[in-house]
């Protein structure tokens, strides 16, 4: 037999060759969790690590990474429990024969003692513990601690052994450690531990391995993911580490892991290994009515005890979901009360696709049960689900008309009424002028412009009304739906006409429609110029909301008030606006999404990236984008958008293209008119174009574009771009310094400026004049430039940075010189913030003087590509990586050059004498 007792953490082979305290090795392809061992790492001056997770979250393997980075000072111990630990004897009798291979002379007589005790008498064993720890403690060097890892313990797991262990942690010597697996929490007291900082867990929340770690799992595969796909896949499997391997290794089988994102769908519970692994390591482990439980409540997208009590017609529910949570059978809490759960995503797909045992009729009481509580506790949208699953559109019906139009315009969580409408009979949508007003508003709100208007034109059915009040209220709320449907159109003049007949109309108790329109009229005054006017609707909007307390409208009108502010250059006021927007909305459940929350994260976004923030800026946007997607709201566009935009700034052409793609794709998959849309992409489609070299595609699209919105017979700019006129023109401008017509170039942008003065877009109106100091300063005419920039810099008082990209970048040392003679203001402090990591360095001896890292060749062979301009795509095929590997190299190289983008990064490198 080849001798094993010199590998890490062996210690001895029993006399049948079982290896009893032998470590295993990581397993083939893991993916390592740093930012968790150093977590581990904060620990060891404590007394318990405590990893307790579901199955299959990478717990023993978390624990052998981490023995393996423990300082060299550390001893380990390793004891792979199973289940004929359970008897505490043995366990304990392991336990001391383990630690006897680092102290020979520790427990002697306690092992004997252990030796001769009869398994039917009782044991002390507390008392055999206190003396042998006195034994032990005499031999521990606190010089060099031993880490005791209990793996598994779950399998182990008694009332006697619990007790043990409590003791033992109680009581637990200098220089020793202990490091628990387990799938359930140890039935311990562990708040004196927790509260004395002596104790550090990690549970399934910890566990999951993050986007990244997904992605270089996928890549240890040679399979890769777009990123949408990569998202998508990081919501469904929940992290679950096991879950993925299972899914991958089923693509291997097949041979699909070459083209993952088309040939196979993201990971289901209800199938084959996944399947297999959930059944046989979890569901069957379960005791009879435990699982009765899961299936009777594994349609619900969310309970509670008291629900579940309802629908199973029952009082165990509460003790049953502690078990639950106890044995850690992927519950995943909602709130911080313990009170609502869900299923993990994977687990709910297999308890769902089970073959149904109960009658149909027992199944559809359970669900119409549910709809009643649901409806009773105000939860209606539940209600109405429940309703529908039980086979019950009338109830359902009725449940609807009970909805608001406040509720829906101040939720505007359109894709759940949608929904409904697929599977409610034509008869009843058309049954009540409150089910028309509803579902017509819906459909305005989603962009389905003509059916909205082909069923709003039912009410005329209900006419003449019961009372003149009524018949004023019902013409009123036409008004106003047909408004938002000719704002959807581009036809402004109709929208503002309809609009202001329907705040006419509208009673004060339909505040729902009022917002609507003030927002509506708010939004057409800045396509037309007339930020003042914006300005006051959005306070008469905003002191309306606040009168009535509702703060999802008064979100609403925060964020309407922060667009104003931005085109008017007014950066951190704005920011200031979404920040508070999102305060009123802190509360809301996270189950739930809400177009003001989406709407203020994405711009909340958007502004960070105009303060030159871009990893702030894109987690919001993802954020943003994820949130409007769940809602079905078109502000989408502007995550994508400005997205793309940040992409093409740090050289990541493809990737830009990428998501301007998903954008489209997604507007195609809602049915949403391109008038919504197809400009704002297009625009910054042509940004990416002239980045790319490809001038003539851009100027082609950029001519199109002016004769759509540019020209005296302009179409209306869509909702979520108002000021797109003058972006198109600052972009030809651009384009016409590209090519070298920079007289035309210079009266463009000076006519731009006086655009931009005229109705008060100073922000637009800073970029015009930065792009005029590069273009006279490039003329050598600098005292122009100077004046220019001044004037940029003035306009910019208000917190934008983003016009200044291109001066920080190609001319870092001229801005320098101009700021630094300027009155010192929170815009040119930023900018010089900026400037450091770009100015040159004086007299650098070597190219690796001033990095705390030097790089590496491949580091180099990369940089030399950003520099040329390559797209990561192209650096991949230059150099045959694959692009997870170059992005990772990009990620290292700005981190050793102290930098965030891709042109400081070069910027950087030329100061150093890098390149």
């Amino acid at each position: 037999m080849t001798d094993l007792s010199n590998l890490p953490g062996t210690s001895r082979i029993t006399a049948q060759g079982e290896l009893r305290f032998y470590r295993p090795p990581l397993p083939e392809g893991h993916i390592p969790r740093s930012r968790l061992c150093q977590r581990l790492q904060h620990g060891l001056q404590g007394r318990l690590l405590l990893v307790s997770a579901p199955a299959g979250f990478g717990k023993s393997s978390l624990a052998i990474e981490f023995c393996e980075q423990l300082p060299s000072n550390w001893q380990n111990l390793w004891l792979g429990l199973s289940e004929r630990d359970s008897d505490p004897g043995k366990c304990l009798e392991r336990l001391l024969l383990g630690l006897q291979q680092h102290y020979p002379s520790v427990g002697d007589e306690a092992l004997g003692l252990l030796k001769m005790r009869q398994r039917h008498q009782p044991f002390a064993f507390e008392e055999w513990l206190d003396a042998f720890l006195d034994d032990l403690s005499q031999a521990l060097d606190p010089r060099q601690p031993l880490l005791l890892v209990l793996d598994d313990y779950h399998l182990a797991q008694g009332a006697v052994l619990d007790r043990c262990l409590q003791f033992l942690l109680n009581h637990l010597p200098s220089g020793m450690l202990l490091l628990v697996t387990s799938r359930q929490r140890p039935d311990w007291h562990l708040a004196r531990l927790r509260l004395s900082q002596q104790l550090l867990e990690l549970n399934e929340q910890d566990l999951r391995l993050t986007q990244d770690e997904i992605s270089q799992l996928l890549g240890r595969q040679g399979a890769s993911l777009p990123a949408e796909a990569l998202a998508e896949l990081c919501v469904r499997s929940e992290g679950w580490i096991a879950g993925l391997r299972l899914w991958l290794l089923a693509a291997a089988d097949a041979g699909q892991l070459a083209d993952l994102q088309h040939v196979m769908a993201v990971p289901h519970g209800a199938q084959g290994l996944i399947r297999e692994y959930l059944l046989e390591e979890v569901i069957e482990r379960q005791p009879t009515d435990v699982q009765a439980f899961l299936y009777d409540t594994a349609s619900m997208d969310r309970f509670c005890a008291e629900l579940c009590d309802v629908i199973r017609d029952s009082r165990d529910s509460a003790s049953i979901l502690d078990y639950l949570q106890t044995h850690q059978v992927f519950l995943v809490p909602l709130d911080e009360q313990g009170k609502w759960f869900r299923y993990h995503h994977l687990f709910s797909d297999l308890l769902r696709a089970r073959p149904v045992q109960d009658s149909e009729t027992k199944v559809a009481h359970m669900h119409l049960r549910a709809c009643r509580w649901f409806t009773s506790h105000g939860l209606l949208d539940e209600a109405i689900e429940q309703a529908l699953q039980a086979g019950q559109p009338d109830v359902a019906a009725n449940l609807v008309q009970s909805l608001s139009e406040e509720q829906l315009l101040a939720e505007q969580n359109v894709s759940a009424l949608l929904r409904w409408k697929m599977d409610l009979p034509d008869y009843l949508l058309s049954s009540t002028s409150r089910l028309i007003l509803l579902y017509s508003w819906a459909l305005a709100l989603a962009c389905q412009l003509d059916a909205a208007e082909e069923l709003a034109a039912q009410l005329s059915r209900f006419l003449p009304a019961p009372s003149a009040q009524d018949q004023q209220e019902l013409v009123a709320q036409w008004l106003a739906i047909s408004g938002v449907i000719a704002r959807g159109r581009g036809d402004s003049p109709r929208a503002i006409e309809f609009c202001t007949a329907a705040l006419a109309g509208l009673s004060h108790e339909r505040y729902g429609p009022r917002l609507t329109c003030l927002s509506v009229l708010a939004n057409l005054a800045i396509v037309q110029g007339d930020l003042w006017r914006a300005r006051g609707l959005n306070r008469d909007a905003l002191e309306l909301a606040q009168r009535i307390g509702n703060p999802l409208f008064e979100a609403l009108a925060y964020y309407d008030r922060a667009r104003v502010l931005q085109a008017r250059g007014e950066i951190c006021r704005a920011l200031v606006e979404t920040r508070q927007g999102l305060e009123l909305l802190r509360d809301f459940p996270t189950h739930r999404f809400y177009a003001a929350r989406a709407r203020l994260t994405l711009y909340e976004g958007t502004l960070l990236s105009f303060r030159m923030q871009p990893h702030k800026a894109a987690s919001h946007l993802r954020a943003g984008i994820k949130e409007a997607r769940a809602c079905r709201d078109i502000s989408v566009l502007i995550g994508y958008c400005v997205l793309a935009s940040q992409e093409g700034r740090e050289g990541h052409l493809s990737e830009a293209f990428a998501l301007l793609s998903d954008a489209e794709r997604l507007m195609h998959i809602w049915d949403v008119p391109a008038v919504y849309y197809l400009a704002m992409i297009t625009l910054i489609k042509c940004e990416l174009w002239l980045r790319q070299g490809q001038v003539d595609l851009a100027e082609a699209w950029l001519e199109r574009l002016d004769e759509t919105y540019g020209t005296a017979q302009a179409a209306t700019a869509p909702e979520y771009h108002p000021q797109l006129a003058l972006h198109i023109d600052f972009h030809l401008a651009v384009l016409e310094r590209i090519k070298g017509r920079t007289s035309e170039a210079e009266r463009r942008l000076k006519a731009l400026v006086q655009r931009a003065q005229t109705t008060g877009g100073q922000f637009i109106g800073s970029f015009a004049q930065v792009q005029l100091a590069m273009l006279v300063l490039h003329s050598g005419r600098e005292s122009e430039a100077q004046q220019h920039l001044n004037s940029a810099l003035d306009m910019a008082v208000g917190g934008g940075l983003l016009q200044f990209d291109e001066l920080l970048v190609h001319k870092p040392k001229w801005l320098r010189e101009q700021l630094v003679a300027r009155t010192t203001t929170p815009v040119t402090t930023a900018l010089l913030a900026l400037l450091p990591v770009l100015e040159p360095l004086p007299e650098v001896s070597s190219d690796h003087a001033s990095l705390t890292e030097p790089l590496s060749g491949r580091e180099r062979a990369v940089l030399e590509l950003i520099a040329k301009g390559c797209s990561n795509q192209e650096i991949s095929e230059r150099l045959f990586i694959s692009l997870h590997t170059v992005k990772t190299h990009a990620r290292h190289i700005n981190s050793k050059l102290g930098v965030e983008r891709r042109t400081q990064a070069v910027a950087r490198a030329n100061s150093l004498g890098l390149l």
